[in-house]
This record gives C-alpha cells, sequence and structure tokens, in this order.
C-alpha cells in the first residue's frame, strides 16, 4: 500500500508494487522478530488516529518498511544524534533501504567521540545518504560571538545551534522519522508511533520499545556500542551539557542536569527560522 499525504491529517491509499514482499531483516531473536500478522487492509481515506490504530498491529520493521518503501517513497528522512541508542534504528533503516536520507545536527559543540561513532556507524551499516548540518555561521556571529550561549541561555542556544538548521534540512521531505522512547520518560512517557508535528507525518518506530530490548538489540545484532557508553553516559549531546547519567536512574538524567530542562526543542514544534522571535 502506499499513501499521498493530502494535509497534516488525511492520507489517500493507493496501490503500491511492494505489497506482500518479504522484509530483507528479519532474524529468528526476539530484537526484531518476524511479522506475526498480515499488514492492515485500510479504507481509501485516513485520518491520523486511524493510521495508528491500524498501523499498530505491524512491528517495528514492518512498520519502517510501509513508510519508506510503501507509503512514502524518497518523502522521509531520518533523523539522528549518533548517541547512545542511535545504532538500533540506523541498523533498521540500513537493513530496509540504505539510502534512506539522515539528517545529522552537529552543534560545534559535540564530543569528539560521537563524530568518530557516526563514522564508524557510516562504514559499519553502509548508509549511502547521511547529511551533517550545522549552524549558520553568520548566526553565530551574531548571537553567539563568544560561544558562551549556553551557559546563560540554554533554550536560545539550542534553537540557534539545532532547531534552526534542522528546519531548513527537513524541507522537502514529508515524513520525519525519530529514534525517541517512551522509556526516556518526560514527555515522551505517552509518545505515540504516529504523530503529526506541524507539516510533517512523524513516525517514531521505536516509541514502545524498552531499554532492555534496546540493550538486547546491540548485543544480539553485534553492533558497536558509543565510545562513551562504558564511562556511564547513557544519552549523549553536546559536551557542555552532557553529564554521565548514573545507574539506575533516569536515562536522560546527565542531559542539562541541574536544570528543568530536558529536551532540546527540535521535537517540540517550536522551529523559526526568525531569530527575532527567539524566546
Amino acid at each position: 500500500m502506499r499513501f499521498i499525504l493530502i494535509s497534516h491529517l488525511q492520507l489517500i491509499q493507493i496501490p503500491s508494487p511492494h505489497d506482500g514482499k518479504a522484509f530483507p531483516m528479519s532474524p529468528s531473536t526476539p530484537v526484531f522478530p518476524e511479522p506475526t500478522t498480515q499488514p492492515p487492509v485500510l479504507p481509501p481515506v485516513l485520518n491520523i488516529d486511524t493510521l495508528d490504530r491500524l498501523l499498530a498491529p505491524l512491528n517495528t520493521e514492518q512498520l519502517l518498511r510501509q513508510v519508506l518503501l510503501d507509503a512514502f517513497p524518497d518523502r522521509a528522512v531520518v533523523t539522528t544524534s549518533f548517541g547512545a541508542e542511535s545504532a538500533v534504528l540506523l541498523a533498521l533503516i540500513a537493513g530496509i533501504d540504505p539510502a534512506t536520507p539522515v539528517v545529522f545536527l552537529d552543534t560545534g559543540y559535540l564530543f569528539a567521540q560521537t563524530l568518530t561513532y557516526r563514522d564508524r556507524l557510516v562504514r559499519h551499516l553502509g548508509l549511502a545518504d547521511v547529511r551533517t548540518i550545522t549552524p549558520d555561521p553568520d548566526d553565530l556571529a551574531r548571537e553567539d560571538p563568544m560561544g558562551d550561549l549556553h551557559k546563560h541561555d540554554p533554550d536560545r542556544c539550542c534553537r540557534l545551534r539545532k532547531d534552526i538548521p534542522l528546519e531548513t534540512a527537513l524541507a522537502g521531505f514529508d515524513v520525519w522519522i525519530s529514534g525517541r522512547k517512551r522509556f526516556h520518560g518526560g514527555g515522551r512517557a505517552s509518545l505515540p508511533r504516529i504523530e503529526v508535528d506541524g507539516r510533517y507525518l512523524k513516525v517514531n518506530p521505536l516509541a514502545d520499545w524498552s531499554e532492555a530490548a534496546i540493550a538486547s538489540a546491540f548485543a544480539e545484532t553485534g553492533l558497536p556500542p558509543h565510545p562513551l557508553v562504558e564511562h556511564g553516559f547513557t544519552s549523549i549531546g553536546c559536551f557542555p551539557c552532557t553529564v554521565p547519567s548514573g545507574s539506575g536512574g533516569y536515562s536522560r538524567a546527565g542531559r542539562w542536569a541541574d536544570s528543568n530542562k530536558s529536551e532540546c526543542g527540535i521535537h517540540m514544534s517550536k522551529n523559526n527560522r526568525d531569530l527575532s522571535k527567539l524566546p
């Protein structure tokens, strides 16, 4: 099946030549389980709630295949931090279509280990279209000339270095695939697998995965870990705003520690090219 997005909430089904084809990546482990149900038969016109409900029986790999090959070919993009958990989603993407566009934000404040890990994973998985984007130099010179904006206004720093560059990078796509998960807690605790975010249909294929399932995926598929994980980092962002999370706690506890901030903002529908409108 294939869909045409005709508004933020309406999709039209049309036939697809991929219907009924087997998945190329179905290991006999509980990590990426074999399909137990046939893809649903969808009515001609759907709203987002109906789409979410009808796609619910699909496992993670089935959902991604529907999005990448059947529903929105050449219209979907993946965003990744190349962080502690990123390899699981990227491995699934690579197994379905390694030419899927993958957008990576290099804020200028990333750990050197993250950049090395990016290069290693790209080679390991055979990802063919990884796009590293950076903040606009003129924006940085005007808004953060001393490079210390993160110390006194971290929200503005995130908007400058992440939200605004991403808005430009996502232009031209209709579907945004993210690696967020409910076990991250906070505003992600009730994260749906399918949602609408501004002009995008957003797909969160790992939303219902547990922390244990992520660990199993690494162990059973031989994915290389981020080098900072062994040092206690369970969530990895910019080095001025990330510390080890410790054991047995909230997985994102090391992000903006000792503050009320828990999200950079890219998943909060606040993107805006006009810096004068920054809070």
